[in-house]
């Protein structure tokens, strides 16, 4: 009996936790795509005075708050929001959740001249923007695309969100980065060229599935990090309406070991230098190709010299969307 139980605690203990299943090819990305993320309830993203006082955050709210439900009903967007509001009373109790802790306040809520309550509240129950895919698991169509997560502008937060989408865009022109100021891209976003479903914002990436058809020819294979190399690379972007081209780079240290910012590089290719004058806003999820390998993605631009930028590793990405 003692020999069996001590063999069966040791087969349980050299069992893996868990075993990654991504795939060793992945389509590459370098498409610029269009986002729309939805919040998991409605986020505080400001505070004006009513009655010349700052009711809300006086009764205890704060910027950053995901507000999820009024009067103990759920709340899943602005609509919702506006409704439960007009069919109150003038007091409200607000439940929401600050640092994954749920909170909630009492608030009395004043009239305008036209009858509405004023709650002293400003808030937003979505995010749009632009973006790059990075690549595509052809087996499972699971994609990652942006190697960081999408914060609201306002706060500073990471989104909390429910889902969201990714949607064909085109690019319509640069504006140039300079020392201390990023450049972006500007971009058009066609809403009806639905490519993909998201759910998850992560400091990895966004993640889902791809509904798009899908093009097998650009295969890749995924790097393991012994594999990446310091000296010449390339990312592939969109610059120009929806053309996807490649631009030479320089990997100057690999830093495995980081959760994110795991590869520094310096963009050596003339002709992007004078078409943006380094990383800009947009660029984020740009491939990175280093010979036969995809090894990663574009994420963040140096601001005091944006010739030089940092890369997530493609490994990191794709455990991140297995999750």
């Amino acid at each position: 009996m003692k020999k069996t139980f001590l063999s069966i605690l040791l087969t349980i203990i050299f069992i893996p936790g868990f075993v990654f299943a991504y795939s060793d090819y992945v389509i590459v990305g370098g498409e610029n795509i269009g986002i729309e993320l939805k919040a998991d309830g409605v986020m505080v993203v400001g505070f004006y005075k009513v009655d010349n006082q700052y009711i809300a955050s006086q009764a205890g709210l704060k910027i950053g708050d995901m507000i999820t439900a009024i009067n103990n009903q759920k709340v899943n967007s602005i609509y919702d929001l506006t409704n439960k509001i007009k069919t109150s009373n003038g007091y409200i109790n607000i439940e929401f959740k600050r640092d994954n802790v749920i909170k909630s306040i009492d608030l009395k809520l004043s009239k305008d001249t036209n009858n509405n309550y004023k709650t002293g509240i400003y808030v937003k129950d979505s995010i749009t923007g632009i973006g790059t895919l990075t690549y595509i698991d052809p087996n499972t169509k699971l994609f990652g695309a942006l190697g960081h997560e999408i914060t609201d502008s306002k706060t500073g937060k990471m989104l909390v969100i429910s889902g969201g989408s990714i949607y064909e865009s085109t690019v319509t022109d640069i504006e140039p980065s300079a020392n201390g100021i990023p450049g972006e891209k500007n971009a058009k976003i066609n809403l009806e060229g639905s490519q993909g479903t998201i759910y998850e914002n992560t400091i990895k990436g966004i993640f889902g599935t791809f509904t798009d058809e899908i093009d097998n020819s650009r295969l890749y294979k995924v790097a393991k990090p012994n594999q990446v190399k310091t000296g010449k690379a390339y990312i592939l972007t969109v610059l120009n309406d929806d053309i996807i081209e490649k631009y030479e780079i320089e990997v100057t240290n690999i830093s495995p070991m980081q959760e994110t910012k795991n590869i520094s590089f310096k963009i050596t290719d003339k002709k992007l230098l004078e078409k943006t004058n380094g990383i800009v806003q947009g660029m984020s999820g740009s491939p990175i190709i280093q010979g036969e390998y995809i090894i990663g993605a574009v994420t963040h631009v140096v601001v005091d010299n944006p010739h030089k930028g940092y890369g997530i590793l493609i490994t990191k990405m794709l455990e991140e969307g297995e999750n």
